[in-house]
């Protein structure tokens, strides 16, 4: 029976609820994050409906812990069934603020980790003939103004999925990535950007969201059941990518308006 996970980033938001949505239908669950505390609770909730498994602390960014969370899968479940590369923090700022530290560990974290999670797990799927689930962002497909890192490290994730999509679908492994708008979630506390006025506006966005995290894991489950490959939690997010497949240009024009507005904004706020 194919019910051996691994996520990454499992200590709390989207990771945890995940974990605990599988659970529920007795998945056992290898819980990888570098939030100790964190992970071992979502282990807590895990097995208090109906879940099994273990916690390893796993940084992303380091090749070798990836491959040694892989091999501990490997000795404990016999290998993996799905893995969900999760684990990812937030940035912002315009362009022009973005020090070249911010763009390396934007794309360390965001971009690579999950690079290096397909890689460390891709033996074991092709075993099992798996699922690959990446998690990237709406920002991949909208590219708001102000988190240029951002963005172009979430699309990077789209591309490797896809390309991944295309490769080993003759070998028998899904892929699926998940493109959430933003919702209720602890993701600012990982927050890196050059103004406080940016970690609040997007504070601001993730408390003013009527979705929680446990609503896009549900949802998730549900899409990838039925095998779709690109999966917008969102209904206003699957209506602006609808938007901007056909007029590219009209959703270039919001955007480009709403960087004049938090440029103005942050002038204000300076005076």
């Amino acid at each position: 029976m194919a019910n051996r996970m691994m996520i990454t980033g499992a200590g709390s938001g989207l990771g945890r609820e995940i974990a605990v949505r599988w659970a529920r239908e007795g998945w056992r669950m290898a819980l990888a994050d570098i939030n100790d505390a964190g992970v071992a609770q979502t282990l807590r909730l895990v097995e208090a409906v109906g879940g099994s498994g273990f916690t390893q602390r796993c940084d992303v960014r380091d090749f070798s812990q990836l491959t040694a969370l892989s091999q501990t899968c490997q000795e404990r479940f016999g290998g993996i069934d799905v893995i969900v590369n999760n684990a990812g923090v937030a940035s912002g700022g315009f362009f022009d603020e973005l020090s070249l530290e911010d763009w390396d560990w934007q794309l360390a974290i965001n971009l690579m980790g999950v690079v290096k999670g397909c890689r460390a797990f891709l033996p074991q799927l092709l075993a099992s003939r798996g699922k690959i689930i990446n998690i990237a962002s709406m920002a991949a497909l909208m590219q708001g103004p102000a988190m240029s890192n951002y963005n172009v490290a979430k699309a990077g994730v789209v591309a490797l999925s896809e390309s991944l999509l295309v490769e080993l679908r003759g070998q028998g492994v899904a892929v699926h990535v998940v493109c959430p708008s933003f919702f209720q979630t602890n993701l600012l506390d990982s927050f890196r950007g050059p103004t406080p006025e940016m970690k609040a506006a997007v504070g601001k966005l993730l408390e003013s969201s009527p979705i929680d995290a446990a609503f896009i894991a549900d949802y998730i489950h549900e899409r990838v059941a039925v095998g779709d490959f690109m999966i917008l939690p969102h209904e206003e997010g699957r209506q602006a990518w609808a938007v901007k497949q056909q007029q590219p240009e009209l959703i270039h024009q919001q955007m480009a308006d709403m960087a004049e507005k938090m440029r103005a904004k942050a002038r204000q706020s300076r005076a």
